[in-house]
């Protein structure tokens, strides 16, 4: 009954929203135009690290999602979404966990991560008072935050146990709109976040607010207390006028935290169907607005319902498709780059680059047909594909566009969504810089300056198949590598803990193959080239075995372990190197 009020209230707000948008949304023109200004992408201009798109289930409010369900939402092959964010509930009866496990698996199988929120801490934990006349309204008693932090440690050991390594948890959904669940004030979650949130042994998301209330989040961000125990700053996006999606205080205070959209549907009342059309292109458009003001995951209120991407017959709907013209060609890890927002009335773009891909994303949101020129800076193209989602097409796929120069042009009907999968050109062998001209041979603990880690290994113990992975510098010898050149303009890196070198596991090319150490013998699973980044100081460090094409690459599911991947000069894939003794 909760979940129903609070859907009412929103569609109440999103329907005032829709009419204050509704010129901007449709704009007239002509019945033919031609592009006003190229579409500029430069990708060497670099913005946030996409953590993906998704959305949630919640078996004990409608039901779990079916073995074929989980499959369209979380696979990435034809007629499949390509969700890589997956959000769970935290009941406040631990008993209805294993609810959430089925799904969960499933989920992670398939490569996506999993972060979950509770609306409720345990009953025993929380009082009535008196809030603005409501004498039923409830909070977390302000002596009971530690167990509240054991409740939610208690969920991340379960789901553990239950095969399901959780990214992140929350500390609480929609704390400003408790009207059906716990309310928070923000001194209440200062509180938490300073004095018990640092027992959380998760990455911890706060504050969830309703619609991107910064008076939630602002305390957070100038409190370095507070701060230190937050790794993302969440929020949802009901009724958030779009020149409220921009955060200068997370960008000037937030280094090191990400900024996540953890809940929305959208555009207006979930008594609308997902298939009316244009309609259901406003979830292109608000998808893009969100891209653009530096959120790095979007989240869908629930995957399977009548107005959302899944039908309840388990079909991708209309507005499925408008939201796997991103899901499916930007994944988690990619980053978006710079690129003309609005080269014509009514078009907006984005784009974003990984893998040796650029992925743009075009929403022509006008009632005329545009021809729109693309140009691509940074990196020669050599192949486009589109995928085009209008009134008649969903994910219509076109091959092998013709180029121009290093760019190309695109018809954008009216009211469509286009994404442009463009294959970058191989760099010229040596156009990354080498460590001869970077760095002298010597001892080096090697961090990743995103996550702030450093690559050591595991248990700091020295024996052949040893894994290697990233952890807090404790000044181990598992953390110290003697960086030395080669004559064919590669390096090896030798563990302080032996003879043992840096290696990719068995000589693998594949993507995750793991690294680990093993007895050194200077073989070409043991070489690695430095390639410099747009950041003076870090590298990409390129193995030899895949001739350069990939790199060591911090995985995001785990945020540990190190395995070798397509490099892409995402941030999980840059290190640096500081000398020690």
């Amino acid at each position: 009954m909760g979940l129903q009020v609070k859907k009412a209230a929103r569609a109440i707000l999103a329907g005032v929203l829709l009419v204050a948008m509704v010129i901007g949304v449709f704009p007239i023109q002509a019945p033919e135009a031609k592009a006003a200004s190229d579409a500029v992408v430069n990708l060497n201009t670099k913005y946030q690290e996409i953590k993906g798109f998704g959305g949630m289930n919640h078996p004990s409010w409608i039901g779990d999602l079916t073995a074929s369900q989980r499959e369209t939402a979380f696979g990435n092959g034809d007629n499949q979404l390509g969700f890589s964010v997956l959000r769970i509930w935290i009941d406040s009866d631990s008993r209805n966990w294993y609810k959430e496990v089925a799904t969960a698996k499933a989920a992670i199988a398939k490569g996506a991560i999993v972060f979950a929120t509770p609306w409720n801490p345990p009953s025993e934990l929380t009082e009535t008072f008196n809030r603005n006349g409501d004498t039923k309204a409830k909070r977390l008693k302000h002596d009971k935050y530690a167990q509240y932090a054991q409740h939610l440690n208690n969920f991340v050991t379960f789901m553990k146990n239950n095969g399901v390594n959780l990214y992140a948890i929350s500390m609480a959904n929609e704390p400003d709109y408790g009207h059906e669940w716990t309310w928070w004030t923000p001194t209440e979650i200062l509180n938490f976040l300073k004095y018990y949130a640092g027992s959380i042994n998760c990455r911890l998301i706060a504050p969830e607010s309703f619609s991107y209330n910064k008076t939630m989040s602002d305390p957070i961000l100038n409190d370095s207390q507070a701060l230190a125990n937050v790794d993302i700053m969440g929020t949802h996006l009901y009724g958030t006028q779009y020149k409220d999606f921009v955060y200068p205080l997370f960008q000037q205070k937030g280094a090191g935290k990400e900024l996540w959209m953890t809940e929305v549907y959208y555009p207006n009342s979930d008594n609308n169907s997902a298939d009316r059309w244009p309609e259901a292109l406003g979830v292109s458009d608000h998808i893009h607005n969100a891209m653009i003001n530096n959120l790095q995951t979007y989240v869908w209120w629930y995957i399977r319902r009548s107005y959302s991407p899944m039908r309840e017959n388990g079909t991708i709907s209309k507005r499925g498709y408008c939201m796997a013209q991103y899901s499916k060609f930007i994944r988690p890890g990619y980053r978006r780059v710079q690129a003309t927002v609005n080269p014509n009335n009514g078009v907006y773009v984005s784009a974003y680059t990984g893998d040796g891909k650029a992925v743009i994303v075009a929403v022509n949101k006008g009632s005329s047909n545009i021809s729109q020129k693309f140009a691509v800076n940074g990196q020669n193209i050599s192949n486009v594909d589109r995928y085009r989602t209008s009134g008649s097409e969903n994910l219509a796929k076109t091959s092998n566009l013709g180029l121009d120069g290093n760019g190309f042009w695109a018809y954008l009907p009216a009211n469509s969504v286009s994404t442009f999968v463009c294959t970058l050109k191989a760099n010229t062998p040596g156009t990354g810089g080498t460590v001869g001209t970077t760095l002298p041979n010597g001892w080096y603990c090697i961090k990743n300056p995103a996550s702030g880690k450093y690559l050591q290994v595991e248990g700091n113990v020295g024996a052949a198949g040893r894994n290697v992975q990233v952890g807090a510098k404790t000044g181990s010898r598992g953390e110290k590598w003697y960086l030395t050149k080669l004559d064919n303009g590669y390096v090896t890196l030798t563990s302080a803990l032996g003879d043992f070198m840096l290696d990719v596991s068995g000589a693998g090319t594949a993507d995750n193959t793991n690294i680990n150490i093993y007895h050194a013998y200077s073989g070409e699973a043991q070489q690695f080239k430095l390639k410099t980044t747009a950041v003076a100081g870090q590298f990409g460090i390129m193995t030899k075995v895949t001739n350069d094409k990939s790199g060591l690459h911090l995985r995001v599911a785990d945020n540990t372990n190190v395995v070798q991947n397509g490099y892409w000069e995402g941030t999980n894939q840059v290190w640096t190197f500081e000398p020690t003794n």
